[in-house]
């Protein structure tokens, strides 16, 4: 089996062989409490920057060319992924290549001039995680501003797995760090993605929303990635929409907000067509039921893993360049293009 070098949510395994998930383990225990946050609830009709927009990557499976699926689509926003560490406290996409200068500014820079937006991903499943190479919470925020400064983004997305997700340290550090970012960044939105349970976040999800509200960081939404759950074949919609329902109740409670107010906070990213795990398909029918479930409670951010699968596989098709089912050429997108919440 051809392996790749992943850096997102989806291990790379072939879709058509037994995926084994990968546990997450460990309760922390919180730190002690400051100020909590007062979050703000916007209510605005129009679409948020990173409210929306599929994940796009430009390390493998066949990418397509940003400003034909604008054209194909209506789609204006995108998510790019990832940035990772070089092996020290410096961000590259992908850890390997230059921040500006190569073919993701000049992806981007396309889809500026088409008249979209993007939100830069920090993170994902593979690779040296920015959070947990950098030794303090200041150098992180420096880590991410180099990104904001280098392509003036309005947005970012804080893609939080694996080892960087499970320690409890290091979890503080991406707080402590966002909130230095927020401070520093008049108006820009930060969204924080992690794994979820199909009741909602496990302990360290808990535990990472807690210490986001207890340190006074106002995360425009706080998105779960609701697959890969491990129990076989699952009604794909309505787990998500469980998953969310109990992440709206963690951030209600963190942040003492009404039920109302924290769907506004929250959101999902999700995976079209087959995940990782045998048993799992996020049908285009389940993909237009939980956006409509999200348009019905407004919620912050609704994505999905990834616009370079987006498509119906060729014969003997790869996991990374297609969805595994029977679709149309970025179908997904299509019905995430309207999403404004």
């Amino acid at each position: 089996m051809k392996t790749f070098t992943r850096s997102k949510r989806t291990r790379r395994l072939a879709l058509t062989a037994t995926c084994a998930l990968i546990a997450t383990g460990g309760t922390a225990t919180l730190v002690a409490t400051t100020a909590q946050a007062t979050p703000t609830t916007p209510k605005a009709t129009a679409a948020a920057s990173g409210q929306t927009g599929p994940y796009l990557y430009l390390g493998w499976g066949s990418p397509p060319k940003a400003t034909d699926v604008m054209s194909a689509t209506g789609t204006t926003q995108f998510t790019m992924a990832f940035i990772l560490s070089d092996g020290g406290c410096n961000p590259k996409w992908d850890g390997s290549r230059a921040l500006t200068g190569g073919s993701d500014q000049s992806t981007i820079n396309s889809i500026r001039s088409a008249g979209g937006d993007v939100t830069v991903s920090f993170g994902g499943w593979s690779g040296n995680k920015l959070g947990e190479k950098c030794s303090s919470a200041s150098a992180l925020a420096g880590a991410y501003q180099k990104v904001i400064d280098a392509y003036k983004l309005k947005s970012i997305d804080i893609d939080i797995e694996a080892s960087e997700f499970e320690n409890a340290t290091v979890r503080q550090r991406v707080i402590d760090a966002l909130k230095i970012v927020k401070q520093k960044n008049s108006g820009i939105k930060v969204y924080v993605t992690f794994g979820t349970t199909t009741s909602g976040p496990d302990s360290n999800g808990k535990d990472l929303v807690k210490r986001g509200a207890t340190s006074g960081v106002d995360v425009d939404g706080w998105a779960v990635m609701p697959f890969d759950f491990g129990q076989g074949s699952v009604d794909m919609a309505a787990a998500t929409k469980s998953a969310v329902d109990g992440l709206k109740n963690t951030v209600a409670s963190a942040y003492g907000l009404s039920s109302d107010d924290a769907y506004r906070k929250v959101g999902f990213s999700s995976m079209n067509g087959k995940t990782d795990v045998a048993g799992e398909t996020v049908t285009l029918d389940n993909f237009k039921s939980v956006v409509s479930y999200a348009k019905s409670h407004h919620l912050a951010r609704v994505s999905f893993w990834s616009l370079n699968r987006d498509r119906k596989c060729g014969s003997g098709g790869d996991a990374d360049a297609c969805s595994g089912i029977d679709q149309g050429t970025y179908d997904f997108t299509k019905v995430l293009a309207g999403y404004t919440g």
